[in-house]
């Protein structure tokens, strides 16, 4: 007796842990690998300025012409900022944790974030994935910048968008275009990493708020290594190739503009 009663105490206390809600995880590498000890005060600042030929983008309302010479105009943009990592000149590594951000041209707010709690430092280089790691595109749905509600997300098949780009041009099919660039694995994979040099220190210490400013440069979207003529391809809303070449295209749009100290 004393046996079967303690087989149906622990099914039961099993069936209540499978019931509960799964936390969010968090990506493996997202943990902070400096052991200098942290400050509440100390924290950086990074800026997002999108740009066609480095100038603000214009919404709209903006004329711009790509590698091809095909004209075109920018209605949205959009895309995540994940995995951050910022490195001192003594090369100690920070790794943001929950480091998960979507930029979107439309939202002010979007275009800058701060990062608090870092190790007082030179920091002379920043990395960052260009997506969503593949971890938590198979998560299920989750909250803040991952919330399906986003519009960046497809399925739990297919996973997140990684950048979004549409827009109108009289070279496109029915004069409009959209780029949804998503996949992440195997050889759809469109997940891209960026590692940025610094052109100066940011000097994070007690009491001071550094900024590291980064352009999103849009006209590489349709460059180097592929060249995007609208006429043959205005539309991409899935995983494969097309998705791929333009992961490849858009990967070196980000450089450091300059850094506030």
């Amino acid at each position: 007796m004393k046996l079967k009663s303690l087989l149906i105490v622990l099914l039961a206390t099993i069936g209540v842990v499978a019931c509960r809600k799964k936390d969010d995880p968090v990506a493996a590498n997202n943990t902070n690998t400096n052991t200098t000890p942290q400050d509440s005060s100390t924290q950086l600042k990074i800026s997002f300025d999108n740009v066609v030929n480095g100038m603000a983008v214009q919404l709209t309302t903006g004329k711009y012409a790509n590698a091809n010479g095909d004209s075109f105009s920018v209605t949205m943009y959009k895309y995540y900022i994940s995995n951050i990592s910022l490195y001192t000149d003594a090369n100690a590594e920070y790794k943001e944790s929950e480091s998960y951000h979507l930029v979107n041209e439309d939202l002010k707010d979007s275009k800058s974030f701060t990062i608090k709690n870092l190790p007082a430092g030179n920091y002379v280089k920043i990395k960052f994935l260009i997506g969503v790691d593949s971890a938590r595109n198979v998560s299920g749905a989750q909250t803040g910048a991952l919330d399906p509600l986003n519009s960046m997300f497809w399925d739990w098949n297919t996973g997140y968008i990684m950048a979004k780009i549409e827009g109108t041009s009289t070279n496109a099919t029915g004069n409009n275009f959209a780029f949804h660039i998503g996949g992440f694995t195997g050889f759809y994979n469109t997940l891209r990493w960026v590692t940025l040099t610094l052109p100066a220190n940011a000097i994070v210490a007690k009491g001071k708020q550094p900024g590291i400013h980064i352009r999103s440069e849009i006209k590489e979207w349709f460059q180097t290594p592929n060249l995007i003529d609208f006429s043959k391809m205005s539309f991409v809303a899935s995983t494969g190739t097309k998705a791929v070449n333009i992961a490849d295209n858009y990967a070196d749009m980000f450089s450091v503009d300059h850094i506030d100290n």
